[in-house]
């Protein structure tokens, strides 16, 4: 079973969405995932369907739904009777607000452990399992009201965890846009506003970010009467005296065990071409015999033979520098020789 209330309430099975009944059944549903694994009271589920003035038949119509709900779950002890009302089981992970969670909190330690690259990974993959509103069906139901606030508390602490490990990461340039949406969405939220703030800074537009924090201050004066937090405030000191503190982190340079590696790899084929090439000349001067052609050919040069004469008939210089040389079937290819035609033998 796959519970879905990050969105519209869903269950799926297999991969296929189930049936979930009238509109008193699935908020019958919702109150139970709300409260997973809990036993949640008769009389608490009547108040939450049918408000301050429930029918005389309440009690009879909500066993009436408890037993849809199990047809529909496919298992009588899905929902269990439990003194004094009922309990919804939930595994593991079958839950998306239950996973959400368990990403929200990797996350959270793995910035407090200072590995942003790991935190920013976990927190996207929880921000992923939103498919819009909290039990966006149930907006206007009494009985969602709390709890779809704590949810959309939980959703924007994810955001604001993400944008740290993305600001850590050095990520500023890409996060002002997406910031000054949420700050117009949410302008009384200082962390936000902070992190605008900084995002802007890092980015060469010192102005803006002191505009943002003043914007910030006249919105809490005129709304609350108040004046920004401590941790905002010392956020625009720093930006006056450009504390150094604030610049963005450096690009992570190479580990030095890999550029070694490298360069060592390299130096290796540039032994091999120069072996290659002694290799090579040396052939010839062993294949030349007596003739006077073969012994002229210069040093750091392809010679082309005469496969009649044995002689030397064309050299090309190529330098005395490791390079590539192509020789493929009866042509060689190299910077300074284009597709020349080779003929020769070899004796084995």
């Amino acid at each position: 079973m796959d519970f879905r209330i990050l969105g519209p309430l869903e269950i799926t099975a297999a991969g296929r969405t189930l049936p979930l009944g009238g509109a008193k059944q699935r908020a019958l549903l919702a109150v139970l995932l709300l409260h997973a694994n809990e036993v949640v009271s008769t009389d608490r589920l009547i108040d939450d369907l049918w408000g301050e003035s429930p029918p005389e038949t309440a009690g009879n119509a909500l066993q009436v739904h408890v037993s849809q709900l199990r047809k529909v779950l496919g298992a009588k002890d899905a929902i269990a009777t439990r003194p004094p009302g009922y309990v919804l089981s939930v595994g593991p992970g079958e839950l998306d607000l239950h996973r959400f969670e368990r990403l929200l909190e990797e996350g959270r330690r793995a910035l407090a452990e200072r590995r942003p690259a790991l935190a920013a990974e976990r927190l996207r993959e929880a921000l992923a399992l939103w498919r819009g509103a909290a039990l966006a069906d149930f907006a206007y139901e009494p009985f969602a009201e709390a709890a779809v606030a704590r949810l959309e508390e939980l959703r924007l602490a994810a955001l604001e965890e993400r944008l740290e490990a993305d600001l850590a990461l050095g990520h500023h340039a890409d996060a002002v846009a997406e910031l000054e949406v949420l700050v117009a969405e949410h302008p009384l939220r200082e962390r936000l506003r902070g992190q605008l703030m900084l995002a802007l800074y890092r980015s060469g537009r010192q102005a803006e970010a002191l505009a943002a924090y003043q914007q910030a201050r006249r919105m809490l004066a005129e709304e609350l009467g108040l004046e920004p937090g401590r941790t905002l405030q010392e956020l625009e000191r720093a930006i006056l005296r450009q504390d150094a503190q604030l610049d963005p982190p450096a690009r992570a340079a190479a580990p030095l065990g890999r550029a070694r590696r490298r360069s060592g790899v390299l130096i290796a084929i540039g032994a091999v071409l120069l072996l290659l090439a002694a290799v090579v000349t040396a052939g010839i001067e062993l294949t030349g015999g007596d003739s006077p052609g073969l012994a002229s050919a210069s040093p750091n040069s392809v010679a082309a033979i005469d496969a009649g004469s044995n002689r030397l008939v064309a050299e090309v210089p190529v330098g005395n520098g490791p390079t590539s040389v192509a020789v493929g079937e009866e042509s060689i290819d190299h910077p300074t020789i284009r597709r020349e035609k080779v003929s020769s033998t070899t004796e084995q």
